[in-house]
């Protein structure tokens, strides 16, 4: 079983505290958003801090899990009214912020960004205390390219990055695309049976920013509410398609889906296609206009028939 060291997470979260205190005191920002010490040991939650006293709750660990971007996703509105506001990222979370810049939803001069060097986190918080090894991991963990993330306001010293491990995505996005296209219906149709229309994916979602989910009209009724098969397969269906391009692929929507539908497998397979067919790909560089919201004449017309 292979170990990965946090050990530096000890540091990063005093780096994280001194940090958040020197730019609560000096009021270059008036809040921060960041991590804190749940009940249970181990545990991690969101927290949002505006006292230089409270960033001593701050801390950083393999418990960190949430995606903090959709705090600012639901309160974007608030943002330029009270202030430019600190938030603690990693590198998944980062992704997602660029993307909302890139759709004009946050303006960087208004954020104040702590990144976070990341080793991974653990891939369920049902038994938080655990060891992080290759077995605990988030799965989205071992497909990361920014573990070190870049161009933040404020970066801790380095933590050592995730040994090269499996990439548990990609390889069942691999025995999928072997299957049939029956096969595959099948698959997906079993999955999708599941889902019981709670829609805690798309609450967790820093993308799904709309202030009414076309969802969620009934005038006209554009998907339908109940859990039954053609709504789920159209609910999920147009989400993907929805995030197509956009994902940072921080797996929150996989994570708390109460019924363990692999909603990040998905989103990633939409994330390979894009990048086979329009070398495109969410990252750390702002973009207006993603490839399914735009046209350009190099695109691949042979579909027109």
């Amino acid at each position: 079983m292979t170990m990965i060291d946090t050990t530096s997470y000890t540091l990063i979260s005093e780096a994280i505290k001194t940090e958040a205190k020197r730019i609560l005191t000096d009021g270059t920002v008036t809040a921060v958003v960041g991590y804190a010490a749940a009940r249970r040991k181990g545990s991690v939650q969101p927290i949002v801090i505006t006292t230089p006293e409270d960033a001593d709750k701050l801390l950083f660990s393999k418990g960190a899990v949430n995606n903090l971007a959709v705090y600012l996703t639901k309160a974007k509105k608030e943002i330029p009214k009270t202030g430019r506001i600190g938030i603690v990222v990693k590198g998944c979370d980062l992704k997602a912020l660029v993307g909302l810049m890139g759709e004009s939803q946050l303006k960087r001069e208004n954020l104040y960004l702590i990144g976070i060097p990341c080793s991974g986190v653990l891939g369920s918080i049902i038994q938080p205390d655990t060891e992080l090894t290759e077995d605990t991991i988030a799965p989205k963990c071992l497909e990361c390219d920014v573990h070190m993330p870049t161009g933040c306001d404020f970066i801790p010293q380095g933590a050592p990055i995730t040994p090269e491990l499996e990439k548990k995505y990609a390889a069942e996005i691999a025995r999928l695309e072997a299957l049939t296209p029956a096969e595959r219906w099948s698959y997906w149709k079993e999955q999708f049976s599941k889902c019981i229309k709670c829609y805690a994916c798309r609450q967790v979602c820093p993308f799904c920013f709309c202030e009414q989910c076309l969802c969620d009209r009934n005038k006209p009724q554009m998907v339908e509410s109940t859990p039954r098969p053609a709504g789920n397969f159209a609910w999920h269906v147009i989400r993907a398609m929805h995030l197509a391009g956009r994902c940072a692929g921080c797996a929150e929507c996989e994570r708390v889906c109460p019924m363990d539908i692999p909603l990040n497998l998905l989103n990633r397979k939409m994330a390979k296609e894009l990048k086979e067919l329009y070398d495109h790909e969410a990252g750390l560089e702002i973009n207006e206009k993603g490839p399914l919201s735009m046209f350009n004449e190099k695109d691949d017309q042979s579909f027109i028939k």
